[in-house]
């Protein structure tokens, strides 16, 4: 009896480590990019840094789904309809457009190595050697 418990308690353990690991947002940035810390990031999702350390940034998002909210709510503590509410109002205003987004997280990393000042996010278990990370 205490092998099976033993074993059951062992594999829950090693299933929550194995979610909780793919739960983790990493940034990317274009290898122009240093590491930012969650406040700088925010400050660039939603509009309010275009320039980082000299360099024009672009933020990348992509489209609604689980990976989406993972981000939002771990850097911007926010859901996807406060973020599109925020983004729909500053627009109005004019005070700049939403990012771009992505149907794929294979999108993201083409652009954000391919243009730079890019940054977007991607699911740790995607990351490539050869990537920027800038936060974690």
């Amino acid at each position: 009896m205490m092998k099976t418990t033993f074993k059951l308690i062992f594999t829950l353990l090693v299933f929550a480590l194995s979610e909780a690991h793919a739960q983790n947002v990493v940034i990317i940035g274009h290898p122009g990019l240093n590491k930012l810390n969650t406040t700088t990031v925010q400050r660039i999702f939603t509009g309010k840094a275009i320039e980082i350390d000299g360099v024009h940034v672009t933020a990348i998002n992509l489209k609604s789904g689980a990976l989406r909210d993972r981000f939002l709510q771990r850097y911007l503590n926010q859901d996807d309809d406060k973020y599109t509410a925020y983004w729909t109002v500053r627009r109005f205003i004019g005070k700049g457009i939403p990012p771009k987004e992505f149907s794929s997280t294979a999108e993201v990393i083409d652009f954000v190595q391919n243009t730079p000042g890019a940054i977007g996010y991607i699911d740790e278990d995607e990351l490539k050697p050869g990537l920027n990370v800038v936060s974690r």
